[in-house]
């Protein structure tokens, strides 16, 4: 482990992996901002930060419709979370979506050990283990994602530290769910393989029915502290054949946020341009956002 802090410095500075931040590593002609405010430093001791212990939960309120649709694809619930075993790649996301609402209702912390997945039913506890290094971490599973590309499953900026990808920013995983009921000599449930959607943020009293559909239209490209730098991410994304970027202001007073969004989108195919035409702008992480 020694070097890691420098290295969390570098990454946190840098914005590498995933981070929406204001500067991306090769972006033209970067503008110059402070980090946002609404994320908080992080903790002095990354490794130090426990795993989630798995415990009995009932299922959330919210983010647990049977099925619904995102971007022209329809992702269908499993009905049971047992015994599911799935591999495939990871990513991660971080301070632009910090303190934003996940599809469970709850705000996300990018310095706790959570995760998003599409059609595992909300709350769950997964072993994510890095096909590269060995190296696992147990994750509680609260909210909806990933779905760019071929990812299964989105972790928090410690969880993905703890497994060294985030310089990378994917990495080859295998999801193991835990069963915080099961007792040694229970009967393991055959592996299964499935996929799910996002719920679009709201306000606290006015969070969507658990059955009702999701959709979300939008990808976030960038995340500033001043509506002057979103707007110059704008330019430059305009000058690059960008052109249907706006920004949506979001935290808390005074300390509000500017997030800079692409959309809307109305199909998979569209969905798959986008995220190209972004990374050769220099936006190599894109995701989808809350509305």
């Amino acid at each position: 482990m020694r070097g890691r802090g420098f290295v969390l410095v570098a990454i946190l500075l840098s914005g590498c992996g995933t981070l929406p931040d204001d500067e991306r590593p090769g972006a033209p002609a970067p503008v110059p901002v402070q980090p946002a405010p609404a994320v908080p430093p992080p903790p002095r001791d990354l490794a130090a930060i426990p795993d989630p212990v798995p415990r009995v939960e009932p299922r959330s309120r919210y983010g647990n419709p049977a099925s619904y649709e995102v971007f022209g694809r329809r992702y269908t619930l499993l009905p049971s979370a047992a015994g599911h075993v799935e591999r495939g790649t990871a990513s991660w996301y971080g301070p632009g979506f910090h303190a934003e609402r996940t599809s469970s209702g709850e705000a996300y912390d990018m310095y706790a050990m959570t995760a998003a997945h599409k059609t595992l039913p909300i709350p769950v506890y997964a072993r994510v283990t890095n096909l590269r290094n060995g190296r696992s971490v147990i994750v509680r599973i609260n909210d909806r994602g990933p779905f760019v590309g071929d990812r299964i499953i989105d972790l928090s900026y410690t969880a993905a530290w703890k497994l060294d990808m985030t310089r990378e920013g994917t990495a080859p995983v295998e999801i193991r769910v835990i069963d915080a009921a099961a007792t040694p000599t229970t009967a393991q449930v055959p592996p299964t393989v499935a996929s799910t959607a996002l719920v679009p943020a709201q306000q606290p009293g006015n969070l969507p029915e658990a059955g009702a559909p999701i959709i979300s239209r939008w990808l976030q490209a960038g995340s500033f502290s001043t509506a002057a730098n979103a707007q110059a991410f704008i330019s430059r994304l305009n000058a690059s054949g960008i052109r249907n970027a706006v920004v949506r202001e979001g935290g808390r007073s005074p300390r509000p946020m500017f997030r800079v969004r692409v959309g809307p989108i109305d199909s998979a195919l569209e969905l798959d341009d986008m995220v190209e035409r972004l990374r050769l702008a220099g936006v190599p992480d894109a995701r989808l956002a809350h509305d």
